[in-house]
């Protein structure tokens, strides 16, 4: 074999290994808990979180009075421009595939760039595992001596550090910081 050919043939399949993996990372679930506490009184927090989450697009869906939990949904939509973005690099992908394939075996033709026409499939799987509904849970934990408000968090890690950034000050909310200073 060409030493050209294989190494295309290497690269080409490594760009669909990557393809591969970064439809799992774009629709990969990102639930998170954590706890933060508040100088402020419970009722001010509660109803200050269940201002903000209302104003988001997030709607109460119920809760658990005797665990004192709250809960929220939303629906999750995925990214047209990505999904546009990943079927074509699934298709020139596939296309290079079919290109080097060609090379390969030539007698097989012009057969080979016809699984260009697989390149949708990449953005209809991103479409279909990224739009999903996401829950986000408030509950309020036993009263500890050094301050009156203790939650614990629920949700998708991008939005408790929404919290955190915007209701942090207005609410006095603070916890360990490790949402802020984690990598993705």
């Amino acid at each position: 074999m060409d030493p050209v050919l294989s190494s295309t043939l290497l690269l080409t399949s490594l760009m669909g290994i990557g393809l591969g993996f970064f439809l799992r990372a774009a629709s990969k679930d990102r639930t998170t808990t954590v706890d933060v506490n508040s100088s402020r009184p419970p009722v001010e927090v509660l109803d200050g979180l269940n201002h903000w989450l209302l104003a988001r697009g997030w709607q109460a869906s119920g809760g658990d009075p005797e665990r004192q939990v709250m809960r929220f949904e939303g629906a999750v939509a995925s990214s047209l421009p990505l999904a546009v973005l990943l079927s074509s690099l699934g298709a020139v992908g596939a296309a290079s595939l079919g290109l080097v394939l060609r090379q390969l075996l030539p007698q097989l033709g012009f057969w080979p760039l016809l699984l260009a026409l697989l390149g949708p499939m990449a953005g209809l799987l991103y479409r279909r595992k990224a739009e999903r509904v996401e829950t986000f849970e408030l509950r309020l934990m036993p009263t500890q001596d050094f301050c009156p408000t203790t939650l614990r968090l629920r949700g998708h890690r991008d939005e408790l550090i929404a919290v955190e950034q915007e209701l942090g000050r207005p609410l006095n909310l603070h916890s360990d910081g490790k949402l802020l200073s984690s990598p993705v």
